[in-house]
């Protein structure tokens, strides 16, 4: 079995949390950052048990830059 390494972002959302994986554009969400975390990872293997081979291979091949930002305010 192999693994892939991919990205989690997790906001709070109102009284929850959503979680997103921007490299395969999967989105879940939970109760608490752990339980989102959680069905995130839930939703992405779903999706790599069922997925085409070529549609995953085209998701992950985008070019992505997760980066922060520096703005002046005022």
């Amino acid at each position: 079995m192999s693994h892939l390494k991919l990205t989690a972002i997790i906001e709070r959302e109102g009284d929850g949390f959503m979680s997103f994986c921007p490299e395969l554009d999967i989105a879940s969400q939970g109760d608490s950052r752990a339980e989102a975390r959680a069905n995130l990872i839930e939703a992405v293997q779903g999706f790599l048990e069922a997925a085409d081979k070529s549609e995953v291979q085209q998701r992950l091949g985008n070019e992505r830059y997760v980066e922060q930002l520096e703005v002046k305010v005022g």
